[in-house]
């Protein structure tokens, strides 16, 4: 995989559709090495070819099943998970481009982002139980979340293929474009996050990362907490000037 930074934004780009053992070790690194880096404003994922990600290596997969299969998805817990919770932890909106086939924990990976750009057309599936297994990567959690338990159900229970445009329908994803057109349109949507109120952004994913399970009076009080603190930042004070002068703010992330 490849790391390019420019604008505030760095963009990861996967370079095969399926996570081997060496994919994903390189994937979590430079996951943790964006999120530690404050010159990060915003963070594009994306793939290449015909395939954004299509989950496990499964000719890896299977050389790991031959040689001990007690031991085979022990990868789960080793690496999927910390994978996922090191992009749940990015503060920083995370964009995903998916140009091509979206499957399996790819499909895991792609719902951990904040934002979706997808190509027409594109494939998802589920897959897990089409190879007898049950979901990772937190998808059943992002599928009951995004579409409710009945859809996340049938999703996970029938992995049969669903197009971007379906996905749209669902919520799943956010913009539909021509295959050509992704990574300029996630680019483009990750240069105008990364030239945002990116504290706001901060208190905005810290939120919706409870607000599912938490009582209207703990919701409410951690409201009231970060709109205090955010009333303390300069990008506030910048928009409010900007609001009142007629003029669009410039905001610098502090």
């Amino acid at each position: 995989m490849t790391r390019d930074d420019a604008g505030g934004v760095a963009t990861l780009t996967l370079q095969r559709p399926g996570l081997s053992h060496a994919l994903r070790t390189e994937l979590l690194a430079e996951v943790q090495a964006v999120a530690a880096d404050e010159s990060v404003r915003a963070v594009l994922i994306t793939g290449t070819g015909r395939a954004f990600c299509v989950g496990q290596d499964l000719a890896e997969h299977l050389e790991s099943l031959r040689g001990n299969a007690a031991t085979s998805l022990n990868v789960v817990v080793e690496e999927y998970n910390p994978l996922i919770l090191a992009l749940s932890a990015v503060r920083v909106p995370v964009v995903v481009g998916i140009n091509g086939a979206c499957a399996g924990a790819g499909l895991g990976i792609a719902l951990a982002g904040d934002l979706r750009v997808a190509a027409a057309g594109t494939k998802f599936t589920t897959a897990f139980t089409g190879v007898g297994l049950s979901s990772d990567s937190a998808l059943a959690s992002r599928l009951v979340h995004c579409v409710g338990g009945s859809r996340a159900a049938q999703l996970l229970l029938t992995p049969d293929p669903f197009t971007a445009e379906t996905a749209q329908l669902w919520g799943l994803v956010h913009r539909v474009v021509p295959a050509d057109q992704v990574l300029g349109e996630a680019q483009a949507l990750a240069a105008r996050l990364a030239a945002g109120p990116t504290a706001a952004y901060r208190a905005v994913k810290t939120v919706l990362a409870t607000a599912a399970t938490d009582s209207l009076e703990d919701t409410l009080a951690l409201e009231a907490r970060l709109q205090s603190e955010l009333g303390k930042t300069a990008d506030h004070l910048e928009a409010v000037e900007a609001f009142l002068e007629k003029r669009a703010p410039e905001f610098t992330g502090r």
